[in-house]
Protein backbone atom coordinates (compact mmCIF):
# COMPACT_ATOMS: atom_id res chain seq x y z
CA UNK A 1 0.00 0.00 0.00
CA UNK A 2 2.12 3.10 -1.33
CA UNK A 3 -1.08 5.50 -0.32
CA UNK A 4 -2.31 6.04 3.18
CA UNK A 5 -5.47 7.76 3.40
CA UNK A 6 -7.09 6.73 6.50
CA UNK A 7 -6.87 4.67 9.49
CA UNK A 8 -8.91 1.63 7.14
CA UNK A 9 -5.65 1.52 5.78
CA UNK A 10 -3.58 1.11 8.81
CA UNK A 11 -6.36 -1.21 10.14
CA UNK A 12 -5.40 -3.33 6.82
CA UNK A 13 -1.69 -3.42 7.16
CA UNK A 14 -1.68 -4.53 10.34
CA UNK A 15 -3.94 -7.36 9.81
CA UNK A 16 -1.24 -8.44 7.27
CA UNK A 17 1.58 -7.35 9.58
CA UNK A 18 0.66 -8.66 13.29
CA UNK A 19 -0.03 -12.20 14.21
CA UNK A 20 -3.71 -13.17 14.11
CA UNK A 21 -3.76 -13.59 18.33
CA UNK A 22 -2.63 -9.84 19.18
CA UNK A 23 -4.24 -8.21 16.12
CA UNK A 24 -7.60 -9.92 17.17
CA UNK A 25 -6.98 -9.48 20.85
CA UNK A 26 -7.35 -5.79 19.64
CA UNK A 27 -9.50 -5.75 17.08
CA UNK A 28 -12.56 -7.82 18.71
CA UNK A 29 -15.73 -7.02 20.80
CA UNK A 30 -17.47 -9.74 23.87
CA UNK A 31 -19.96 -11.84 22.95
CA UNK A 32 -21.93 -11.09 20.07
CA UNK A 33 -19.59 -7.56 19.49
CA UNK A 34 -22.60 -5.81 19.45
CA UNK A 35 -21.32 -2.55 21.44
CA UNK A 36 -18.06 -2.44 19.42
CA UNK A 37 -19.45 -2.81 16.32
CA UNK A 38 -22.43 0.20 17.62
CA UNK A 39 -19.42 2.68 19.26
CA UNK A 40 -18.34 2.78 15.46
CA UNK A 41 -22.01 2.46 13.83
CA UNK A 42 -23.31 5.60 15.75
CA UNK A 43 -20.89 7.97 14.83
CA UNK A 44 -21.86 7.82 11.35
CA UNK A 45 -25.56 8.35 12.21
CA UNK A 46 -24.15 11.71 13.36
CA UNK A 47 -24.45 14.47 10.14
CA UNK A 48 -22.73 17.74 9.70
CA UNK A 49 -23.94 21.28 9.01
CA UNK A 50 -22.02 22.80 5.88
CA UNK A 51 -21.65 26.02 6.23
CA UNK A 52 -19.98 28.63 3.45
CA UNK A 53 -18.61 32.07 2.76
CA UNK A 54 -16.91 32.21 6.12
CA UNK A 55 -13.34 33.19 6.74
CA UNK A 56 -11.40 29.61 7.58
CA UNK A 57 -8.01 31.05 8.06
CA UNK A 58 -5.96 31.19 10.72
CA UNK A 59 -7.60 27.59 12.17
CA UNK A 60 -6.40 26.01 15.25
CA UNK A 61 -7.07 22.64 17.19
CA UNK A 62 -4.83 23.49 20.35
CA UNK A 63 -6.56 23.09 23.87
CA UNK A 64 -6.09 21.79 26.87
CA UNK A 65 -6.77 18.65 28.89
CA UNK A 66 -6.84 18.38 33.04
CA UNK A 67 -4.46 21.52 32.23
CA UNK A 68 -2.28 20.01 29.73
CA UNK A 69 -1.66 21.83 26.54
CA UNK A 70 -2.09 20.00 23.32
CA UNK A 71 -2.08 19.74 20.02
CA UNK A 72 -5.66 18.60 19.10
CA UNK A 73 -8.28 17.11 22.08
CA UNK A 74 -7.19 14.05 21.17
CA UNK A 75 -5.24 11.22 23.79
CA UNK A 76 -3.50 7.44 23.19
CA UNK A 77 -6.34 5.54 25.28
CA UNK A 78 -4.51 2.80 27.12
CA UNK A 79 -3.96 -0.63 25.69
CA UNK A 80 -2.97 -3.80 27.29
CA UNK A 81 -0.30 -5.82 25.09
CA UNK A 82 0.82 -2.55 23.03
CA UNK A 83 4.07 -4.04 23.20
CA UNK A 84 2.94 -7.47 20.79
CA UNK A 85 1.66 -5.35 17.96
CA UNK A 86 5.46 -4.09 17.63
CA UNK A 87 8.55 -4.58 19.19
CA UNK A 88 8.47 -2.47 22.87
CA UNK A 89 5.29 -0.98 21.43
CA UNK A 90 4.61 1.44 24.65
CA UNK A 91 8.13 3.27 24.02
CA UNK A 92 7.13 4.02 20.52
CA UNK A 93 3.83 5.14 21.13
CA UNK A 94 5.07 7.55 23.97
CA UNK A 95 7.55 9.12 21.40
CA UNK A 96 4.99 9.77 18.25
CA UNK A 97 2.59 11.04 20.66
CA UNK A 98 5.00 13.35 22.50
CA UNK A 99 6.02 14.69 19.79
CA UNK A 100 2.70 14.83 17.87
CA UNK A 101 1.85 16.94 21.01
CA UNK A 102 -0.96 14.35 22.63
CA UNK A 103 -0.94 12.38 26.09
CA UNK A 104 0.24 8.67 25.77
CA UNK A 105 -1.85 6.59 28.52
CA UNK A 106 0.28 3.49 29.29
CA UNK A 107 -1.47 0.18 30.89
CA UNK A 108 -1.11 -1.55 33.90
CA UNK A 109 -1.39 -4.40 31.35
CA UNK A 110 1.68 -3.05 29.28
CA UNK A 111 4.48 -5.04 28.23
CA UNK A 112 7.03 -2.12 28.40
CA UNK A 113 7.31 -0.59 31.99
CA UNK A 114 6.62 2.52 33.26
CA UNK A 115 10.30 2.90 34.16
CA UNK A 116 10.83 1.50 30.69
CA UNK A 117 9.03 4.01 28.54
CA UNK A 118 9.81 6.93 31.39
CA UNK A 119 13.67 5.97 30.42
CA UNK A 120 13.32 5.77 26.89
CA UNK A 121 10.89 8.81 26.07
CA UNK A 122 11.56 12.32 26.97
CA UNK A 123 7.80 13.34 26.99
CA UNK A 124 5.91 13.34 30.27
CA UNK A 125 2.69 10.19 29.69
CA UNK A 126 -0.13 9.12 31.90
CA UNK A 127 -0.60 6.24 33.74
CA UNK A 128 -3.91 3.95 33.67
CA UNK A 129 -4.31 1.94 37.07
CA UNK A 130 -6.29 -1.08 36.77
CA UNK A 131 -7.27 -1.99 40.69
CA UNK A 132 -6.06 -5.71 42.22
CA UNK A 133 -6.70 -7.01 45.61
CA UNK A 134 -3.16 -6.91 46.67
CA UNK A 135 -3.25 -3.10 47.54
CA UNK A 136 0.09 -3.30 48.39
CA UNK A 137 1.15 -3.41 44.94
CA UNK A 138 -1.13 -0.83 43.80
CA UNK A 139 0.44 1.83 46.50
CA UNK A 140 3.83 0.93 44.56
CA UNK A 141 2.09 1.12 41.03
CA UNK A 142 1.25 4.55 42.28
CA UNK A 143 4.54 5.23 43.87
CA UNK A 144 6.42 4.17 40.64
CA UNK A 145 4.38 6.36 38.09
CA UNK A 146 4.74 9.61 40.30
CA UNK A 147 8.81 8.80 40.17
CA UNK A 148 8.53 8.77 36.78
CA UNK A 149 6.96 11.58 36.86
CA UNK A 150 3.32 10.68 34.98
CA UNK A 151 1.10 13.91 34.49
CA UNK A 152 -1.99 12.16 35.14
CA UNK A 153 -3.62 8.63 36.40
CA UNK A 154 -6.27 7.64 34.87
CA UNK A 155 -8.10 5.01 37.16
CA UNK A 156 -10.40 2.10 34.91
CA UNK A 157 -13.64 1.52 36.89
CA UNK A 158 -15.06 -1.14 34.26
CA UNK A 159 -13.12 -4.25 34.32
CA UNK A 160 -13.78 -5.48 38.46
CA UNK A 161 -14.08 -8.62 36.16
CA UNK A 162 -13.28 -10.21 32.56
CA UNK A 163 -15.95 -10.39 30.13
CA UNK A 164 -15.63 -13.13 27.64
CA UNK A 165 -14.29 -12.74 24.05
CA UNK A 166 -14.75 -15.44 21.44
CA UNK A 167 -11.77 -14.94 19.34
CA UNK A 168 -9.23 -14.96 22.36
CA UNK A 169 -10.01 -18.11 23.76
CA UNK A 170 -9.87 -19.58 20.35
CA UNK A 171 -6.64 -18.10 19.42
CA UNK A 172 -5.93 -19.70 22.85
CA UNK A 173 -4.47 -15.92 23.74
CA UNK A 174 -4.03 -16.33 27.88
CA UNK A 175 -0.71 -15.94 30.17
CA UNK A 176 1.03 -17.44 28.97
CA UNK A 177 0.52 -17.72 25.72
CA UNK A 178 -1.13 -21.41 24.60
CA UNK A 179 -0.38 -22.14 20.84
CA UNK A 180 -2.79 -23.72 18.80
CA UNK A 181 -1.45 -25.45 15.50
CA UNK A 182 -3.53 -22.81 13.54
CA UNK A 183 -1.46 -20.60 15.41
CA UNK A 184 1.52 -21.49 15.01
CA UNK A 185 1.40 -21.74 11.37
CA UNK A 186 0.17 -18.16 11.66
CA UNK A 187 3.02 -17.15 13.33
CA UNK A 188 5.63 -18.40 10.45
CA UNK A 189 3.72 -16.10 8.28
CA UNK A 190 4.95 -13.18 9.95
CA UNK A 191 8.57 -13.36 9.81
CA UNK A 192 9.51 -9.72 10.65
CA UNK A 193 7.59 -9.68 13.76
CA UNK A 194 9.07 -12.38 14.94
CA UNK A 195 12.69 -11.09 14.22
CA UNK A 196 11.84 -8.08 16.21
CA UNK A 197 10.36 -9.66 19.15
CA UNK A 198 13.28 -12.29 19.14
CA UNK A 199 15.26 -8.49 19.11
CA UNK A 200 13.91 -6.99 22.23
CA UNK A 201 13.93 -8.20 25.90
CA UNK A 202 10.84 -6.89 26.52
CA UNK A 203 8.06 -9.81 26.11
CA UNK A 204 6.43 -10.01 29.71
CA UNK A 205 4.08 -7.28 31.43
CA UNK A 206 6.73 -5.28 32.79
CA UNK A 207 4.73 -3.52 35.07
CA UNK A 208 4.06 -6.55 37.24
CA UNK A 209 6.73 -9.48 36.80
CA UNK A 210 9.59 -8.73 39.42
CA UNK A 211 7.59 -6.37 41.07
CA UNK A 212 5.59 -8.79 43.02
CA UNK A 213 6.87 -11.53 45.28
CA UNK A 214 6.71 -14.75 43.65
CA UNK A 215 5.82 -13.18 39.97
CA UNK A 216 9.08 -13.64 37.79
CA UNK A 217 7.60 -15.15 34.76
CA UNK A 218 4.73 -15.44 32.67
CA UNK A 219 3.54 -18.60 34.62
CA UNK A 220 3.35 -17.61 37.98
CA UNK A 221 2.47 -14.18 36.55
CA UNK A 222 -1.04 -15.98 35.02
CA UNK A 223 -1.93 -17.66 38.80
CA UNK A 224 -1.59 -13.81 40.10
CA UNK A 225 -3.79 -12.32 37.42
CA UNK A 226 -6.20 -15.00 37.97
CA UNK A 227 -6.72 -14.00 41.71
CA UNK A 228 -5.98 -10.34 41.42
CA UNK A 229 -8.95 -8.39 39.54
CA UNK A 230 -10.93 -7.09 42.60
CA UNK A 231 -14.66 -7.10 42.12
CA UNK A 232 -14.72 -5.47 45.38
CA UNK A 233 -13.50 -2.42 44.02
CA UNK A 234 -15.89 0.84 45.13
CA UNK A 235 -15.81 4.88 45.63
CA UNK A 236 -14.07 4.23 48.47
CA UNK A 237 -11.40 3.03 47.05
CA UNK A 238 -11.48 5.49 44.49
CA UNK A 239 -11.28 8.08 47.74
CA UNK A 240 -7.98 6.24 49.15
CA UNK A 241 -6.82 6.07 45.41
CA UNK A 242 -7.15 9.87 45.00
CA UNK A 243 -5.68 10.01 48.11
CA UNK A 244 -2.30 8.44 47.43
CA UNK A 245 -2.21 9.72 44.10
CA UNK A 246 -2.44 13.49 45.00
CA UNK A 247 -2.39 14.47 41.00
CA UNK A 248 -4.93 14.67 38.24
CA UNK A 249 -7.14 12.05 38.21
CA UNK A 250 -9.24 10.46 35.18
CA UNK A 251 -12.35 8.06 35.81
CA UNK A 252 -12.84 5.97 33.18
CA UNK A 253 -15.09 3.72 32.42
CA UNK A 254 -18.30 5.62 33.17
CA UNK A 255 -21.38 5.35 31.10
CA UNK A 256 -24.71 6.25 33.50
CA UNK A 257 -25.89 9.29 34.87
CA UNK A 258 -26.09 8.24 38.21
CA UNK A 259 -22.05 7.08 38.21
CA UNK A 260 -21.47 10.15 36.21
CA UNK A 261 -22.48 12.04 39.41
CA UNK A 262 -20.02 10.03 41.71
CA UNK A 263 -17.24 10.59 39.76
CA UNK A 264 -18.24 14.17 40.44
CA UNK A 265 -18.53 13.57 44.26
CA UNK A 266 -15.26 11.56 43.98
CA UNK A 267 -13.20 14.70 43.65
CA UNK A 268 -12.00 13.62 40.23
CA UNK A 269 -10.76 16.18 37.54
CA UNK A 270 -12.13 14.21 34.58
CA UNK A 271 -14.27 11.54 33.39
CA UNK A 272 -13.50 9.08 30.70
CA UNK A 273 -17.25 7.84 29.02
CA UNK A 274 -16.62 4.65 28.00
CA UNK A 275 -17.47 1.06 27.81
CA UNK A 276 -14.22 -0.61 27.17
CA UNK A 277 -13.97 -0.20 23.44
CA UNK A 278 -17.04 -2.64 23.85
CA UNK A 279 -15.05 -5.23 25.05
CA UNK A 280 -16.87 -5.85 28.75
CA UNK A 281 -20.75 -5.65 28.67
CA UNK A 282 -22.01 -6.37 25.44
CA UNK A 283 -25.53 -4.56 25.06
CA UNK A 284 -24.50 -1.39 26.63
CA UNK A 285 -25.26 1.86 24.81
CA UNK A 286 -22.38 2.69 22.55
CA UNK A 287 -20.30 5.62 23.77
CA UNK A 288 -21.39 8.86 21.60
CA UNK A 289 -24.88 7.96 22.50
CA UNK A 290 -23.96 7.85 26.72
CA UNK A 291 -22.16 11.22 26.01
CA UNK A 292 -25.01 14.30 25.59
CA UNK A 293 -26.65 12.79 29.17
CA UNK A 294 -23.67 12.68 31.06
CA UNK A 295 -22.65 16.07 29.90
CA UNK A 296 -26.10 17.94 30.81
CA UNK A 297 -25.53 16.42 33.93
CA UNK A 298 -22.15 16.91 35.25
CA UNK A 299 -20.37 18.61 32.39
CA UNK A 300 -20.04 22.04 34.44
CA UNK A 301 -19.02 20.18 37.72
CA UNK A 302 -16.49 17.69 36.12
CA UNK A 303 -14.12 17.50 32.35
CA UNK A 304 -16.22 14.72 30.03
CA UNK A 305 -14.03 13.01 28.02
CA UNK A 306 -15.36 9.60 25.51
CA UNK A 307 -13.72 6.64 24.13
CA UNK A 308 -14.92 4.41 22.11
CA UNK A 309 -15.60 3.77 18.23
CA UNK A 310 -13.37 6.71 17.51
CA UNK A 311 -11.71 6.09 13.51
CA UNK A 312 -11.54 9.75 12.00
CA UNK A 313 -11.10 13.10 12.76
CA UNK A 314 -14.60 13.86 12.09
CA UNK A 315 -15.70 11.28 15.21
CA UNK A 316 -13.45 13.83 17.50
CA UNK A 317 -15.07 16.55 16.10
CA UNK A 318 -18.49 14.50 16.50
CA UNK A 319 -17.82 13.96 19.99
CA UNK A 320 -16.25 17.60 21.06
CA UNK A 321 -19.64 19.14 19.28
CA UNK A 322 -21.51 16.73 21.74
CA UNK A 323 -19.48 18.30 24.56
CA UNK A 324 -16.37 15.96 25.12
CA UNK A 325 -13.36 17.80 26.28
CA UNK A 326 -11.06 15.01 25.15
CA UNK A 327 -11.37 12.54 22.70
CA UNK A 328 -9.73 8.59 23.18
CA UNK A 329 -8.09 6.42 20.20
CA UNK A 330 -6.86 3.03 21.43
CA UNK A 331 -7.66 1.08 18.06
CA UNK A 332 -6.61 3.67 15.56
CA UNK A 333 -3.12 4.35 16.65
CA UNK A 334 -2.59 0.67 17.27
CA UNK A 335 -3.50 -0.09 14.01
CA UNK A 336 -0.87 2.31 13.30
CA UNK A 337 1.53 0.85 15.10
CA UNK A 338 1.01 -2.25 13.97
CA UNK A 339 1.45 -1.45 10.54
CA UNK A 340 4.51 0.65 10.89
CA UNK A 341 5.34 0.81 14.49
CA UNK A 342 6.20 4.70 15.89
CA UNK A 343 5.97 6.02 11.94
CA UNK A 344 1.88 4.43 11.76
CA UNK A 345 1.51 6.09 15.35
CA UNK A 346 2.67 9.58 13.80
CA UNK A 347 0.54 8.42 10.93
CA UNK A 348 -2.68 7.74 12.60
CA UNK A 349 -2.43 11.16 14.19
CA UNK A 350 -1.62 12.80 11.26
CA UNK A 351 -4.32 11.79 9.36
CA UNK A 352 -7.05 12.15 12.51
CA UNK A 353 -5.52 16.08 12.52
CA UNK A 354 -6.10 16.75 9.09
CA UNK A 355 -9.70 15.36 8.95
CA UNK A 356 -10.38 17.29 12.21
CA UNK A 357 -9.02 20.34 11.02
CA UNK A 358 -10.96 20.20 7.33
CA UNK A 359 -13.66 19.46 8.73
CA UNK A 360 -13.81 22.37 11.55
CA UNK A 361 -13.33 24.54 8.39
CA UNK A 362 -16.37 23.47 6.53
CA UNK A 363 -18.52 23.08 9.27
CA UNK A 364 -17.62 26.93 9.75
CA UNK A 365 -15.54 27.09 12.62
CA UNK A 366 -11.81 27.92 13.18
CA UNK A 367 -11.12 26.93 16.84
CA UNK A 368 -11.72 24.59 17.97
CA UNK A 369 -12.68 25.52 21.41
CA UNK A 370 -15.80 27.07 20.09
CA UNK A 371 -17.15 23.86 18.79
CA UNK A 372 -20.54 23.48 19.88
CA UNK A 373 -23.60 20.52 18.74
CA UNK A 374 -24.43 23.76 16.78
CA UNK A 375 -22.10 22.00 13.82
CA UNK A 376 -24.35 19.28 13.86
CA UNK A 377 -27.33 18.78 11.77
CA UNK A 378 -30.57 18.67 14.55
CA UNK A 379 -32.06 15.67 13.19
CA UNK A 380 -29.36 13.18 13.30
CA UNK A 381 -28.36 13.91 17.28
CA UNK A 382 -28.08 10.45 19.62
CA UNK A 383 -31.08 10.40 21.72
Amino acid sequence: MTVITNIEDLRVLAHKRVPRMFYDYVDTGSWTEGTYRANEDDFQKIKFRQRVAINMDNRTTRTQLVGQDVAMPVALAPVGSTGMQWADGEILAARAAGKFGVPFTLSTMSICSIEDVAANSPYPFWFQLYVMRDRAFIERLIERAKAAKCSALVLTLDLQILAQRHKDLKNGLSVPVKPTLASIANLLTKPSWCLAMAGTKRRQFGNIVGHVKGVDNMGSLSEWTTRQFDPTLNWADVEWIKKLWGGKLILKGIQDVEDAKLAVASGADALIVSNHGGRQLDGAESSIRALPAVVDAVGSQIEVHMDGGVRSGQDVLKARALGAKGVYIGRSFIYGLGAMGEAGVTKALEIIHKELDLSMALCGRTDINTIDKSILLPGTLPV
